[in-house]
């Protein structure tokens, strides 16, 4: 089984809760990220924004922690998912969803074409 330093490709995103979306988005895009994708899921307000090869996830869910490293998440690009999510198995982490799990508004497969890079 390979090891996770061979399926990661690098970094997808990293995922901030916010309590207001358009306050937010009007932080990034005043530091030049643009915006990439925004929609409704389930009525929390997503939006990704893009700055070079960095991308910001970030979603309204009223929760946010208002600290520092108040960060949900950081995916990673990976080159098998299911080979590292069993990797990640093996390695006795608890999964925190059954099996592996897909944004619903974006196709599994899908690029956004901006210099090549595909999220």
């Amino acid at each position: 089984m390979a090891a996770i330093k061979d399926l990661v490709l690098g970094l997808q995103h990293i995922g901030i809760p916010t309590n207001s979306i358009r306050e937010t988005i009007d932080f990034f895009t005043s530091l030049d990220f643009k915006i990439m994708y925004e929609a409704d899921n389930n009525g929390e307000q997503v939006a990704f924004l893009r700055l070079g090869d960095v991308v910001i996830e970030t979603y309204e869910n009223h929760q946010a922690a208002m600290h520092l490293g108040a960060i949900d998440h950081v995916a990673l690009n990976v080159s098998d998912i299911n080979a590292a999510y069993a990797k990640i198995r093996q390695l006795g982490y608890e999964a925190l969803e059954k099996d592996i799990q897909s944004l619903p508004f974006f196709d599994r497969k899908r690029t956004i074409n901006h210099d090549s890079k595909s999220i």
